[in-house]
């Protein structure tokens, strides 16, 4: 920590929170708040969530006996908070960096993490796992599980609640209402509430109550006044969730501690058997004048300058990938009116917010809701439309079942814009792009694509226009391109075919996606060593270019795959052409470079990179430790 606080200098643990006055506890949360944002400033990070729990935070871990009581975090995007209490304060300002504080909760972090977070809408499945092993073991701890309004519209929240209600099973879930998830609230569920609370019947039941309240004291109305909420529960809590199992209590204002720890102490104290939900209302970066203003409420920044609010972004001419995608996307679409697109609550972050503003009507944002965003994807693909979903990779994960067998089975044409692909930098692990090449090319009769540049990008989306006959998927990755300038819309490429980048005679490099920069500089590495090396732009990791990768398997000594993805992928693909053509019983050294089978934790992309072993220097030496490796290999005949 920087600065000197009264409170949070001796707060190492939460049982040192618990030593505290009740009446202490909203400077706590000042010091808090005050301490997240200076922190945030340096690291940059998810701010507004964590702001917005802050009197939660302290509330949960005064009133509850953490680690014994098991605190779930669903996404962990507002978990800064809770860090800072439970014994990472003096870390906190390594947030998001290498060897530093994970920007999500983890197991391996801290005692305080019972469950590993990132991914939306697991904490109330999570929580019941756990309720229901200590019901098991007999163990009287509480589990605790809060969700923001957002996550708990996606299918696997109801699906857990639903469940939870019909186990009689006590736990209990914070229901953290802030009317504002990353983008614009979507969605029924998302509006239930407020629908509820500004309908005629509960209109109707309000006035009459005034009506009621009107007749007596001033006094007595003050306290019926409070006793609104009362009606408005026994309202909510009649229909929606006390329908799935649930004793509901709320709304309550999230930040007045005053209200929030007796209500808290009541859930942790009661008898009740079963599942309790506690609805809070919160405002997303509150405290921090510049994130209360702020449209995003500052859910995601760079560094910045806490007297002004000013992020501190790096500068740079060259394009997005993101956007190249989505304005060449609306360029095709203002010719086209089949063409439509879709995202799961990440607009801004797909640029599907571009190609919103041009064709509001034929923009679909599902929320959270992958396994619905791609099986609504393919009922608009049986209709003639040309859906494009725009999903990260890491999210795609969620629904593969429905891409299997909604989309390639039925051999639908829905094109998968595959943001994020390969290493992401700072959200570590759980946001990185490393299993799409090898799930999706396992898909029978599914083209799969990588763009080694930002040009490539724009002929792979120009050649997906016309691809009517079954799914495509083109991934790219997080970031900027190299600088070249883009071709027209209707340059395209031929499906399965890759492209020479340069010829040599004695090496062959073929690279799938965004490594190829790296190729060519480790190509000028090995020709200062005396090697002759040919560059291949794989372009698709399906249908491989056969034709081309057995002609360069036949004259070349060495031939290497690049690949920004797990083994089973591109490598997987060709060795096992090689393979099958009879192309290793000539002699051909082939190696396949991919991600290493373990998950790379956060750090600077670059960094992450070389531990990958996919930068030039790394991609150099595998070549010359092929060309120059001792025949190590003896057959014994008996």
């Amino acid at each position: 920590m920087t600065q000197n606080y009264k409170f949070l200098d001796k707060i190492n643990f939460p049982s040192d929170l618990r030593k505290l006055s009740e009446n202490d506890l909203k400077d706590v949360s000042d010091e808090v708040r005050k301490e997240m944002i200076s922190a945030v400033s340096e690291t940059g990070g998810h701010l507004g969530a964590g702001l917005g729990v802050v009197e939660l935070t302290v509330a949960l871990h005064y009133v509850f006996d953490t680690p014994n009581d098991k605190l779930i975090w669903d996404v962990g995007h507002q978990a800064y908070p809770h860090k800072i209490l439970t014994g990472r304060k003096n870390k906190i300002r390594t947030l998001r960096q290498g060897n530093g504080l994970s920007g999500f909760t983890k197991r391996t972090e801290s005692e305080y993490d019972p469950f590993g977070a990132a991914h939306s809408s697991t904490s109330i499945s999570s929580a019941l796992g756990i309720a229901e092993a200590n019901k098991l073991a007999n163990k009287s701890s509480n589990v605790i599980a809060v969700i923001g309004d957002g996550a708990i519209s996606a299918g696997m929240a109801y699906e857990a609640m639903n469940n939870a209600g019909a186990s009689k099973t006590k736990m209990i879930v914070i229901l953290n209402d802030n009317d504002m998830s990353i983008a614009k609230p979507v969605g029924a569920m998302r509006t239930y509430l407020a629908k509820l609370f500004t309908g005629k019947i509960y209109f109707s039941l309000r006035e009459t109550f005034k009506l009621i309240t009107s007749a007596f004291s001033k006094r007595f109305s003050a306290k019926a006044g409070k006793a609104e909420d009362f009606l408005r529960s026994a309202v909510t809590g009649g229909t929606l969730f006390s329908s799935l199992g649930f004793y509901y209590a709320g709304p309550i204002d999230g930040h007045d501690l005053t209200s929030l720890v007796p209500i808290l102490k009541n859930a942790r104290d009661t008898n009740h058997e079963g599942p309790i939900m506690i609805h809070i209302k919160t405002q997303k970066g509150k405290g921090y004048s510049y994130a209360e203003k702020a449209k995003d409420h500052y859910h995601g920044v760079a560094k910045f300058n806490v007297e002004t609010g000013e992020q501190v972004k790096s500068a740079s001419n060259l394009p997005a990938y993101t956007k190249v995608f989505a304005n060449t996307l609306v360029k095709h679409a203002q010719k086209d009116s089949k063409i439509v697109g879709i995202t799961a609550a990440m607009p801004g972050g797909t640029g599907m917010d571009i190609f919103g503003k041009e064709f509001p009507k034929r923009m679909f944002d599902v929320g959270i809701a992958e396994q619905h965003a791609v099986t609504f994807a393919a009922g608009l693909a049986t209709e003639g439309y040309k859906p494009y979903a725009a999903i990260y990779s890491t999210f795609l994960q969620r629904a593969y079942d429905q891409v299997v067998h909604d989309v390639a089975i039925q051999s639908l044409p829905v094109r998968f814009a595959i943001d994020r692909a390969g290493l992401v930098g700072a959200d570590g692990s759980t946001h990185a792009g490393s299993f799409d090449i090898t799930y999706l090319s396992t898909l029978p009769n599914f083209i799969v694509m990588a763009a080694s540049d930002e040009s490539e990008l724009v002929k792979m989306i120009n050649t997906s226009v016309d691809i009517n006959d079954r799914p495509c998927a083109i991934r790219y990755p997080r970031g900027t391109g190299v600088g070249l300038d883009l071709p027209p819309i209707d340059e395209k490429i031929e499906i399965g075919k890759g492209k020479v980048v340069q010829e040599g005679n004695q090496a062959c490099i073929l690279s799938l996606g965004a490594r190829l920069e790296e190729c060519k500089l480790a190509a000028e590495e090995l020709k200062n060593k005396g090697i002759s090396t040919t560059i291949i732009d794989a372009r698709f990791a399906k249908p491989l270019d056969q034709e081309l990768i057995l002609k360069c398997a036949r004259e070349h000594e060495v031939m290497i795959t690049i690949e920004e993805g797990s083994i089973g992928g591109f490598g997987s693909h060709v060795k096992n052409l090689l393979a099958e053509k009879g192309i290793f019983d000539k002699g051909l050294k082939f190696r396949a470079m991919t991600l290493p089978d373990i998950f790379i934790e956060q750090d600077t992309p670059k960094n992450m990179y070389d531990l990958a072993g996919l930068n030039a220097a790394q991609i150099s030496n595998k070549i010359l430790d092929v060309f120059f490796a001792k025949e190590s290999i003896k057959v014994v005949k008996n």
